[in-house]
């Protein structure tokens, strides 16, 4: 049985591009971009669209060069994406002993202890995501985290001579990697620090490896030096199994269209209030400040400007939907401003603690017992009947207001009116 420490990472082959691929086989061999909020900027590619255009793109400014070459372009669908990510990660934590859910598309997983061949379970494990999701993804395996992100990187660059799957637990497979990486590569390794790093001859992965660990944090931080020792097979870094809880909530979004009156406004901040409660109570947490703020479009040329925010002290510690909202609102009409074209708004839950730990005095209200027994329900059925089935009556089901997204594909996953169908 081993006894050294492996884990890998195992992370969908563009994401977004391929949930949407999913349920369009007739897009198998077609390119594909999703946008940001609003239309605006590409932000996922598939692989044969990358020549084509650039993350961050405006899409406005890149969308008949997309035509000319055939590139699909598809509105953000978290939904969607959201579910799939969840199956995923379901699947996974079948397979393996230990999880560690990195972002909505790769995780880390611990090997340590397994005794078949580990290449043969990336394998397995790539297999059976495929049959189950019809996603693709890419496994790789090594003695580190660190590694383990060269290796994935290895299996999806080198896809046709990996098959996918890449282990370097071996020493002679680890420095090949390394000496074939960039060390722009390397996780943790941005832009600015690759320039750093360039200038003290350190250009691969291999040379920051072999480059000493002390003058690494010396000159630049303990990160560094913790990266290079982990590229040396010296685990530095843990599995995290539990994600911490947050200790500021944020749930904002740009308009599908400039606002310039306050009732559609207020409208948007309850929407928004409504999503960060709902987070709020899934971590076990209450809250008890808030910030409100809305903002014109501050690059707009021609049209005055206003950014404005009110920070709202509640009156106890709550997760209270309906509390929240009506604060939340009153805070709006505070801050609104006639004559301006209002863009985004934002809502901030601050001050997160655990309902026990917020200490008062003897006489301190409290949020009342009914109201966490109604937040209990509206919560269950929500997440039985989807998102918005309970709503305030301040929240419209398909205001005018909402965010743009003109080309965004069915709810395939979540929604019984737009499951897939097929026609003989």
């Amino acid at each position: 049985m081993r006894s050294e420490q492996v884990f890998a990472l195992i992370d969908c082959n563009s994401f977004y591009a391929s949930c949407e691929r999913v349920f369009r086989p007739d897009l198998a061999k077609t390119p594909i971009v999703v946008l940001s909020n609003n239309d605006g900027c590409v932000i996922a590619r598939s692989y044969d669209a990358k020549p084509f255009v650039k993350m961050g793109d405006p899409y406005f400014k890149v969308r008949d060069k997309l035509r000319q070459h055939g590139v699909k372009a598809f509105s953000s669908n978290y939904a969607l994406y959201g579910d799939m990510s969840e199956r995923v990660m379901s699947i996974i934590e079948s397979m393996v002993p230990e999880v560690e859910v990195y972002s909505i598309d790769e995780c880390f997983a611990d090997l340590t202890g397994i005794r078949e061949d580990l290449t043969g379970l990336g394998r397995t494990i790539r297999s059976r995501i495929y049959l189950y999701t019809g996603l693709p993804v890419g496994v790789g395996i090594a003695a580190t985290k660190t590694l383990a992100k060269l290796a994935n990187h290895t299996a999806k660059r080198l896809l046709a001579h990996t098959g996918g799957v890449v282990d370097i637990c071996d020493p002679f497979k680890r420095d090949w990697v390394l000496r074939n990486t960039q060390v722009s590569e390397v996780w943790g390794i941005g832009r600015r620090m690759t320039g750093h790093l360039a200038e003290m001859g350190i250009r691969t992965a291999m040379d920051l490896a072999n480059a000493d660990a002390r003058t690494l944090r010396e000159k630049f931080s303990v990160v560094v030096e913790k990266t290079a020792r982990e590229l040396n097979g010296v685990p530095c870094l843990e599995l995290d199994e539990t994600e911490p809880d947050k200790q500021e909530i944020c749930s904002s979004r740009m308009f599908g269209m400039r606002l310039s009156e306050l009732a559609p406004i207020e409208q948007a901040v309850a929407t928004y209030v409504a999503r960060a409660a709902e987070k709020l109570r899934a971590q076990g947490s209450m809250c008890k400040r808030m910030r409100v703020s809305i903002r014109t479009g501050m690059h707009s040329v021609g049209e005055p400007h206003h950014a404005q925010g009110a920070l709202v002290e509640l009156p106890y510690p709550t997760n209270d939907t309906l509390l929240l909202t009506r604060l939340a609102t009153e805070a709006v009409g505070l801050v609104f401003r006639e004559g301006y074209r209002y863009s985004k708004a934002e809502v901030l839950l601050m001050d997160l603690r655990k309902a026990g730990e917020f200490s008062g005095d003897l006489f301190a209200p409290a949020q009342p017992v009914e109201c966490d027994r109604l937040m209990q329900v509206v919560d269950t059925i929500n997440r039985r009947w989807g998102r918005g089935t309970v709503r305030a009556a301040s929240v419209p089901a398909s205001p005018d207001w909402a965010m743009r997204r003109d080309m965004i594909s069915q709810a395939y996953t979540t929604r019984v009116d737009q499951l897939w169908t097929i026609r003989g």
